[in-house]
């Protein structure tokens, strides 16, 4: 196993290398980071041609990448005009740790810029994604063991309803029940915008309370295809030889469903979930913006905008790595549940 753990590390060493490549060069082509640099003015004619120079935009594209790569030893960079630098214009490259500064927050480090957003997105993300598992672990394993029942038939129509909704309609349609009806009718409402109130602070219960609508809003659509996945894998396993076998034996049935079933079984959902876990660093982009979280998701769709190329460099890079360190877990999640499976 560990041989095999070495291996894939190294394998991930020129996949990133060409993932990298490709981010920049499609990063090169999606805007002018010169054009307002996050600002609302044009920047002028001057000052184009002095920061172009100053941040290495006026080289070649393969020179650009290098210097991103391996860093530089340029002089410090006056973003306004006004002779006082703002950002350390000597970096030390990616391959040191280095991602540059943000051509939008005025010379703050880029992994200052993520790590500022990075925990809320965490917290909202990692939530979901334990109510999604857990409430999907229920939902499948009960229509599997009470298969073409009512509550089977009924809960797979309101998952498949859930499913086939768009992001947006579902959290505008729970902002509107649960918050702008409930406050009508003289119930307690949930809050739809923000982390917490200012009025209050950011308690843990504030925090807790404002996370509700998104969480809600976010597991809602994702609840038919995990609680599909875990019903079908547990019909399977149900039908086979040695679950029988156990029932024979006079094994106790929470031992045979949880024990040799629901291990078994649960190899098709640890795929999903090893998918789905890098990107949760990524955050989600339409609810962070109809619920105004500050997480990695609204970070990424200003800085894309703008043009910022570090800060949207860091975050996908961020990405990359996670999916490939992720995969590397799923497999050897796979050879726990499964004896069977070696990677020799």
């Amino acid at each position: 196993m560990i041989r095999y753990i070495i291996r894939r590390l190294l394998q991930a060493i020129p996949l990133l290398f060409i993932i990298s490549i490709v981010l920049f060069v499609l990063m090169q082509n999606m805007g002018d980071p010169l054009a307002t640099l996050g600002g609302r003015q044009v920047t002028r004619s001057e000052d184009r041609q002095r920061l172009a120079r100053q941040l290495g935009l006026d080289q070649p594209i393969y020179m650009q990448y290098l210097y991103w790569l391996i860093g530089n030893d340029w002089t410090k960079i006056d973003m306004d005009g006004d002779g006082v630098p703002e950002t350390p214009g000597r970096r030390k490259g990616v391959l040191r740790g280095d991602f540059g500064t943000s051509l939008v927050n005025r010379g703050k480090p880029v992994l200052e810029v993520i790590w500022d957003r990075l925990p809320n997105t965490l917290l909202l993300m990692g939530t979901t994604e334990l109510v999604i598992i857990v409430g999907s672990l229920i939902i499948g394993m009960y229509s599997a063991l009470r298969q073409y029942s009512f509550l089977d038939h009924l809960v797979t129509a309101i998952a498949f309803i859930g499913y086939s909704m768009p992001i947006f309609f579902v959290a505008l349609l729970s902002m509107y029940i649960f918050s702008v009806n409930f406050k009508r009718w003289g119930l307690p409402y949930l809050p739809t915008v923000g982390m917490f109130d200012p009025n209050v602070g950011k308690t843990p219960g504030q925090v807790a309370l404002h996370m509700v609508l998104p969480v809600f809003s976010l597991s809602f659509i994702y609840f038919a295809a995990y609680s599909r996945y875990i019903r079908s894998a547990m019909l399977e396993v149900l039908s086979q030889d040695y679950i029988r076998t156990a029932r024979a034996k006079g094994l106790p049935r929470p031992t045979v469903i949880f024990i040799h079933a629901l291990k078994n079984a649960s190899l098709p959902i640890v795929t999903v979930v090893g998918l789905d876990l890098p990107f949760l660093l990524a955050g989600a982009i339409v609810t962070e913006r109809i619920f105004a979280w500050p997480g990695m998701g609204r970070l990424f769709i200003d800085h894309v905008s703008r043009g910022d190329t570090p800060v949207v460099m860091g975050i996908l890079m961020m990405i990359a790595v996670a999916v490939v360190v992720f995969q590397l877990i799923t497999d050897i999640v796979y050879a726990w549940l499964d004896p069977r499976i070696r990677y020799e």
